[in-house]
């Protein structure tokens, strides 16, 4: 099941932004975020907004593209009636769901509808999610002469039984193949995977780190797995079925691919990505943990937009039937406070490899500092050029670093 929408205040049907929206837009980069919520097959452990086909009630992936190109013109229009300056999308993601269910033309389609209407930027990150068994190579072909620019795999692992206890559906095989097809057709190529599923050791995940990096893909992602209530994940260890994710093992996988992924000339930039350079991360990513501005298009969809924060309508029915009748998809929002945005700047910047510059810090968070230098949590040389900058062992307690330096700023401020 996927996880349900968060509270917020009704948002309006129309879709207009409050004033405070456009505050600071011609210093913040606009990215879109196009979201297929089609999949073949439900994963255990997935609560994303996705939709097998038994699971539409009218919705049709036919339908799809018209429904979401109807909703990209509508959003400039928004931002234009919101007063908002016109900028050009700097990054397009599609993801899911698995984007490449739908023929590669309708994705192109899309793309085109976001060019239309914003423009997007010369040299702009392009990618789209998939499936390894979800492509093929005329499919990637079409992709890129569309003006894809990189496509990111779910690899997810190279071991059967790893792929079976997350309900993966791929041959592990068939990754060098797709990463092949991508490479001749001229896209850059990440591949994502997972660590912590029920039953996998160490020894299975470094055979699937080996494999992913016998690849040189451009751009690695590792996620420790995350029981969501309400999967079927979730049911199958409530019931004994499989062994919870152990906090520790999980600690030694993440240890361990931040060594290998160092020897094979990656470098993190975020606490669960790696890249071959600077000009590999995940620009898109980026824009999110930067508190950039971003449009989300489809059924679940989240934006952000200068501190005003909306989702759309969940089911693909529900969307569709707002967007054909010329209706805001929008069906909730909120306008995060002062406190709030800087909750969130302190959370986000804290997890890349630029940091947050310490001076910025409430004066609670910089007293924050020493401390976290002495527990080997940040890296003392950046700390002495003004940055906070994770170590390794930081990026494994990143919510505990955020909440100390939080916590020193609340606790100051309550005194003062």
């Amino acid at each position: 099941m996927a996880s349900a929408l968060p509270l917020g205040d009704p948002a309006p049907a129309d879709g207009l932004l409050p004033a405070s929206a456009a505050v600071g837009a011609d210093d913040r980069a606009f990215g879109v975020y196009i979201h297929v919520p089609f999949c073949r097959v439900r994963c255990g452990y997935c609560d994303f907004n996705t939709y097998t086909s038994d699971e539409l009630r009218g919705a049709r992936q036919v339908d799809y593209a018209d429904h979401a190109i109807a909703e990209i013109r509508m959003s400039r229009q928004v931002l234009e009636a919101s007063a908002l300056p016109a900028r050009r999308a700097s990054t397009v993601f599609f993801g899911g769901g698995t984007p490449t269910l739908l023929p590669a033309d309708d994705l192109v389609r899309m793309l085109g509808a976001v060019r239309d209407e914003f423009g997007i930027e010369q040299g702009a990150e392009v990618t789209t999610e998939a499936n390894p068994d979800s492509v093929g190579p005329d499919d990637l072909l079409r992709l890129a002469a569309g003006g894809f620019t990189r496509v990111s795999f779910g690899m997810q692992s190279a071991v059967p039984h790893v792929l079976a206890a997350l309900d993966r559906t791929h041959d592990p095989a068939r990754v060098p193949l797709v990463v092949g097809w991508a490479r001749d057709a001229g896209l850059d190529v990440s591949l994502d995977l997972i660590y912590g599923t029920p039953g996998e050791s160490l020894v299975d995940w470094r055979r699937s780190l080996d494999q992913a990096l016998a690849q040189e893909p451009d751009h690695l992602s590792a996620y420790a797995l995350i029981v969501e209530d309400g999967t079927k994940l979730a049911r199958q260890i409530r019931r004994g079925e499989l062994a919870a994710p152990s906090d520790d093992l999980e600690a030694d996988m993440y240890e361990l691919a931040d060594e290998l992924l160092a020897a094979a000339g990656y470098e993190w930039y975020e606490v669960s990505n790696w890249a071959r350079d600077a000009s590999h991360r995940s620009r898109h990513n980026l824009g999110y943990w930067r508190g950039d501005d971003w449009w989300g298009v489809g059924p679940g969809a989240h934006s952000h937009v200068g501190g005003v924060r909306w989702w759309n309508a969940k089911h693909p029915s529900a969307y569709a039937d707002r967007v054909t009748a010329a209706v805001s998809p929008a069906v909730g929002r909120e306008v995060l406070d002062a406190p709030t945005r800087e909750t969130e700047r302190v959370l986000l910047l804290t997890r890349i490899r630029e940091g947050i510059d310490i001076a910025s810090l409430h004066t609670g968070g910089r007293h924050a500092v020493a401390g976290l230098i002495a527990d080997g949590l940040i890296d003392a040389k950046a700390a002495l050029s003004g940055v906070l900058t994770l170590t390794r062992t930081g990026r494994l307690l990143a919510d505990a670093v955020v909440r100390r330096l939080l916590d020193e700023s609340s606790e100051l401020s309550s005194r003062t």
